[in-house]
């Protein structure tokens, strides 16, 4: 079993084996901000931070039996999770517990909120917990980048709600995906879970797989010169005939500001990413921000 599953059947089981949603990713956002590495990653949501990861975790140990059923988190044996934890996790766990366990509902959300502002930004339930300075206080923390900015973003590395929160953090209003067949065994950057968390975050998702490159060009890349040699290619064929895609992409970089183009590798020098850069840069009176997270 991952171990990030053992954390959520131990906090769990601290609790007395049973919480709703709600309560659940408030103490879990808590458990994390005590590890020096967090077993989950947080995204401002309609209900303050929520992990999309754990809710993935969720429904599979459902299917395992191990979690009772989607409604709520309720465990399902008597197994002992929180001694399979590291000494520094067991102690995380029981902390939760003691500070935090005699409030629940309103009275949690709202100790989360005031702590960790930033992750109440996009909460639809802020203004029944928090009072108008407090809610001004919340407001400070959202991002107010409104430049034009164009990013190019990978998910090598990176957690799903890691990535969610890069682009809620820079004001992202549009993802743009350039990779040719858009399917990853990584939870979350296929596109149909892509494109459905983006609508979630209010982010527009628009694919552009004629900008990608086929997988069977990216087999046996071994070192700098293949990469070069495959770049130059694309640089040569695959963008000269998609110019309107280009000049698609380019639109939507001046209708909406701040946009992103993703796929894979997490250093666009190594991702035909830096290409489209390259291109979109030719575009005439370009003076644009650009920006690799």
């Amino acid at each position: 079993m991952y171990y990030r599953r053992k954390i959520l059947l131990a906090l769990l089981q601290e609790f007395g084996g049973r919480l709703n949603g709600t309560d659940f990713q408030k103490y879990l956002f808590l458990l994390t901000r005590e590890q020096v590495s967090p077993a989950f990653d947080f995204v401002p949501y309609k209900f303050g931070g929520f992990s999309f990861q754990s809710y993935a975790d969720k429904r599979t140990m459902t299917g395992y039996g191990m979690i009772k059923n989607m409604d709520n988190w309720s465990i399902s044996d008597k197994t002992d999770y929180i001694s399979q934890l590291t000494q520094d996790d067991q102690v995380s766990v029981m902390k939760v517990k003691r500070e935090c366990g005699s409030l629940n509902g309103k009275s949690l959300v709202r100790y989360v909120y005031l702590k960790y502002p930033y992750y109440a930004i996009k909460s639809e339930i802020a203004v029944d917990c928090l009072s108008k300075d407090e809610l001004a206080e919340v407001n400070k923390h959202k991002p107010t980048q409104n430049g034009y900015a164009f990013f190019t973003i990978g998910y090598e590395g990176k957690t799903f709600d890691y990535y969610l929160n890069q682009l809620v953090e820079n004001n992202i209003r549009v993802l743009c995906d350039v990779r040719k067949n858009p399917i990853s065994m990584k939870y979350g950057f296929s596109r149909n879970q892509l494109e459905d968390a983006c609508k979630k975050l209010g982010i527009g998702y628009i694919h552009f797989p004629e900008l990608g490159i086929e997988s069977a060009k990216r087999k046996n890349l071994a070192d700098k010169t293949d990469y070069e040699k495959l770049f130059k290619e694309y640089e040569k064929k695959t963008l000269p005939a998609n110019k309107v895609s280009l000049e698609i992409l380019y639109q939507v970089f001046l209708k909406d500001k701040r946009i992103a183009i993703t796929c894979f590798e997490a250093d666009h020098n190594f991702c035909h990413r830096h290409k489209i850069v390259k291109q979109i840069k030719k575009q005439p009176n370009w003076a644009f921000q650009i920006e690799h997270l």
